[in-house]
């Protein structure tokens, strides 16, 4: 019998983040004794990992082309607007077409654009195409405007019941979508300052998709007396 080795590898690069973070002699004595109001340098520290974390939350949803292709390599390469096309982990979509990922479009596939009254209708479309055995999407992430559809599509067919402390309120606290045998969570990574592409719903099974830092840059402060200010690196002397 011949071996079935069906198991292949995606390789992916590891991406770098950092953010650099200083303190003047002023303001370290500024900040020192009994004149330490806050600690400013853990404040700064705090701003650097809230401001990275958006600046990574911002790339997830690109190719990983920009910054000279130093970036993380996000959805616009993982799950593409043109699945059949292009480069992943270093499989060629082309040549493997397991590798390929499902795109809909309202308008091209459904013939007209998503609205709040046709959404539920595409989502069902495209979510039998993405189920095979016990495999599929578990995770629906969504920009603010098809998020705002799928939300008051449910809303037109809300009912109220009194719960016992008569307070009525309007809309939901999470959303879920149970169509083709799927119970996703669709979740918005919108808001103010929205990253991810507009007008897009991503359907995502997070058993093949995973965020992987490695424990040594996991949002650490690095750095020392002999440490580069510009890189990842150590001088050596010979």
């Amino acid at each position: 019998m011949s071996q079935n080795s069906p198991i292949s590898a995606a390789q992916f690069g590891i991406t770098q983040y950092a953010s650099a973070v200083s303190i003047s002699g002023l303001e370290m004595i500024q900040n020192s004794g009994k004149e330490a109001i806050i600690d400013l340098l853990d404040g700064r520290m705090n701003v650097a990992e809230a401001q990275l974390a958006n600046r990574i939350g911002s790339d997830i949803y690109l190719d990983g082309t920009g910054n000279s292709g130093k970036n993380i390599t996000g959805l616009g390469a993982a799950v593409p607007d043109a699945p059949s096309s292009g480069t992943y982990g270093g499989i060629n979509r082309a040549t493997y077409t397991f590798w390929q990922s499902v795109a809909y479009s309202g308008v091209t596939n459904g013939g007209a654009a998503v609205t709040a009254s046709n959404i539920q209708q595409y989502m069902d479309s495209l979510a039998v195409q993405l189920i095979r055995g016990i495999d599929k999407p578990d995770l629906i992430v969504a920009d603010n405007i098809f998020y705002r559809l799928y939300l008051q599509s449910l809303q037109s067919i809300q009912r109220i019941s009194d719960s016992g402390n008569s307070t009525a309120g309007a809309g939901f606290a999470s959303l879920k979508y149970y169509g083709a045998g799927m119970a996703s969570d669709v979740v918005l990574d919108g808001g103010i300052g929205s990253a991810a592409t507009a007008s897009h719903m991503w359907f995502l099974n997070t058993k093949y998709m995973m965020f992987r830092p490695h424990a040594d840059r996991n949002f650490v402060p690095i750095g020392g007396e002999r440490q580069a200010v510009n890189q990842d690196a150590k001088p050596t002397l010979h």
